[in-house]
């Protein structure tokens, strides 16, 4: 089964892709999407929309999780990225991908055993499940890398010790 992590942003989306084979959880691709910083929001929007397709098609995922949106001080910024999540959304529905959402707090509990590890804690968790091929630059590759390997073990694949 291959896995497909998103964190979503108005800028920046990061991806994963994660094979499920057995008990063995392997990297298969990792990146972001990125749109024009000083385009307006439906630009980025639509090419994130335009981008996200395209690799759902190159590589046809069995299943899709995405980070839910974590509401800090700023609304706006929450509202924004709420957007972005949302066209992400309607790319894997038209995709007739079944698509699971995980609190950020829930994914560093899966990944790292800890609901506030930071992200260096989550980035070595992920290298240590999947080889160093999991700490994609920029972080927010490896962010999604952790939401693909949470949704795996929310669908019974366990993590072996490397070794």
């Amino acid at each position: 089964m291959l896995v497909l992590g998103i964190d979503p942003g108005t800028r920046v989306v990061g991806f994963g892709l994660v094979r499920v084979e057995g008990n063995r959880l392997l990297f298969v691709d990792a990146g972001v999407l990125r749109a024009p910083r000083n385009a307006p929001i439906e630009q980025r929007l639509a090419k994130i929309a335009d981008d996200l397709s395209e690799l759902v098609r190159r590589h046809a995922p069995d299943a899709a999780a995405v980070e839910d949106v974590f509401v800090k001080v700023d609304p706006q910024a929450a509202l924004a990225v709420g957007l972005a999540r949302g066209a992400i959304l309607s790319v894997l529905g038209r995709a007739r991908l079944e698509v699971a959402s995980y609190p950020p707090a829930s994914v560093k509990r899966s990944v790292a055993g800890n609901g506030r590890a930071t992200k260096a804690q989550v980035a070595r968790m992920v290298a240590a499940i999947l080889g160093e091929n999991g700490l994609g630059e920029p972080m927010d590759a490896t962010d999604a890398l952790s939401v693909a390997i949470a949704h795996a073990l929310f669908l019974g694949s366990p993590i072996p010790p490397r070794g």
